[in-house]
């Protein structure tokens, strides 16, 4: 008999159980995530009490207005007591309901007070969105051990205090949703925003981590992972160095639509996710790409990140002059870079004045 027809009819048995088995796999993963899907589906956040840290202005306004219109009961915390009242008083032109607490989340005695009138007040917390952030934008050399200290104190600590804070009582119930607003640059670090991205690299361990650790107990955590977005937070972020020209890339990015995604449609594809009780979902094409590639080959990602640091973004600059943030820098900036940035930010300058971004004299008439 021919040795290929001897072996062939060798292999046709394993080769007929293998293909076999591909399929029954291939079904039940169909069918375990089609039931997933319906699961996900039914998820009712009506009459939910929702706490999001950071949500006096940006993503944070946004998400408390998203979530209300689920019938959500609605708090919102931040360090700025003003900034806090103008969002509060935004909420209920809308018909919000909503309860404000000015809180520091990288002061964990402030975060468990917090929490403690929430439950006082509103009978206990069943979503917490972890979104309060802090952008530094700059070379390396620019900053100092105080810059990472403060990204990890807000973005990592005030991530954990509050996560801590409300797990009592959502293990009590044995249910809860727990929403991680990370970063692409948590997944992929960019120059310039080095302190941001070691804080969100870490924001993000933790947050796949504590999905793992609490779904035995009927407790959701939802990674969030947003590209750039149209919520006008260049103008709150802080610049080093060369801050004009700083100031310039960085609110291009936030603002330009091709590269940045429009804030309303983040806003909903997260309380999606939250419905859904996803394990993680990233924010924008550009941000899945980029997420993507840097998986296949981070590598090359790191190389092309370190091209556009020597070609495209400013040298250092001077080290003694302080940060400042943008809407300072904004101001003074000079033709024809002025006429240049005003004319491509404009829909970032939108979403500043919705939500909330301004600086203090502009926002004065509101108060």
């Amino acid at each position: 008999m021919n040795k290929q027809v001897v072996t062939m009819f060798l292999l046709r048995k394993p080769l007929k159980a293998l293909l076999k088995q591909s399929l029954f796999l291939g079904a039940a993963v169909a069918g375990i995530s089609g039931l997933r899907r319906l699961l996900q589906q039914e998820a009712d956040l009506h009459g939910r009490v929702v706490l999001i840290t950071g949500g006096s202005r940006g993503l944070g306004l946004l998400l408390a207005h998203q979530f209300a219109a689920q019938g959500c009961r609605i708090v919102i915390c931040a360090r700025d007591a003003e900034e806090l009242d103008r969002a509060e008083q935004q909420l209920l032109r809308q018909g919000v309901t909503v309860l404000t607490t000015v809180c520091d989340v990288s002061d964990r005695d402030q975060v468990h007070q917090m929490v403690e009138r929430t439950q006082a007040e509103l009978g206990g917390i069943d979503i917490l969105v972890n979104n309060a952030g802090l952008m530094d934008v700059g070379a390396l050399p620019l900053h100092t051990d105080d810059s990472f200290k403060a990204a990890m104190d807000v973005m990592f600590w005030g991530t954990l205090y509050p996560t801590l804070a409300v797990l009592p009582q959502m293990k009590a119930r044995r249910t809860g949703r727990i929403v991680n607003i990370t970063s692409i640059g948590g997944k992929v670090s960019v120059p310039h925003l080095l302190p941001y991205g070691a804080a969100k690299f870490a924001a993000v361990g933790f947050s796949e981590g504590l999905r793992a650790e609490l779904w035995a107990e009927g407790i959701s955590v939802t990674t969030i992972v947003p590209g750039l977005m149209r919520t006008g937070s260049y103008l709150n972020a802080f610049y080093r160095g060369q801050k004009e020209k700083e100031f310039s890339w960085f609110s291009l990015g936030a603002s330009l639509p091709l590269v940045s995604m429009d804030a309303s449609r983040a806003a909903e594809q997260i309380v999606q996710a939250t419905r859904r009780g996803e394990a993680e979902r990233t924010l924008s094409l550009p941000a899945v790409l980029l997420a993507r590639l840097h998986g296949a080959a981070p590598g090359l990602t790191a190389n092309i990140m370190g091209l556009a640091n020597r070609f495209l973004l400013p040298a250092p600059g001077p080290r003694s002059a302080p940060r400042e943030r943008g809407w300072n820098i904004q101001q003074r900036l000079q033709p024809p870079l002025q006429g240049i940035v005003k004319t491509l930010t404009v829909m970032g300058q939108t979403a500043a004045q919705r939500l909330n971004q301004l600086a203090p004299s502009e926002t004065a008439a509101d108060r």
